[in-house]
């Protein structure tokens, strides 16, 4: 006999599945952005402290991006649990923000999370080579 939140895990796991594909789809934004910033900035000759003060505040924005959907994911994993064994799971629908408040951690918690994510080498590509390729194109100016 199936479990009688089966139907409702189910719609949960769907729509979470396709924001955690739209998180991703951001991210990839995020970074496409941050590479056309540095092009267009070279280009117009945009100063580099700017530009590298810019690239951190989209590596941050994607850091942040990650963590949510992280969590996303974290509850992705515990739906796809209790849809695999139904009758032995007490886990109760449409309750994602209801379980994190729960286990939400302060403000040096949550900013330890988004450093964290931001850090990921996943995240940090294509930022960390930007703000190099920045930092040696001044070098190379001589100041």
């Amino acid at each position: 006999m199936a479990h009688p939140e089966t139907g409702g895990l189910g719609q949960e796991w769907l729509a979470l599945q396709n924001q955690y594909e739209q998180y991703e789809k951001g991210g990839l934004l995020l970074k496409l952005s941050a590479v056309l910033l540095c092009g267009l900035g070279f280009v117009l000759g945009l100063h580099e402290t700017m530009m590298a003060v810019l690239l951190l505040i989209l590596w941050l924005q994607e850091g942040i991006f990650r963590t949510f959907q992280t969590r996303l994911g974290a509850r992705i994993l515990r739906l796809e649990q209790a849809l695999k064994s139904p009758e032995t799971s007490d886990l109760a629908a449409f309750q994602l923000h209801t379980e994190w408040l729960a286990a939400r951690p302060g403000v040096l918690g949550l900013l330890a999370e988004y450093a964290a994510s931001a850090l990921r080498p996943t995240v940090a590509f294509p930022y960390a080579l930007l703000l190099l390729l920045i930092g040696l194109l001044v070098v190379a100016a001589g100041g």
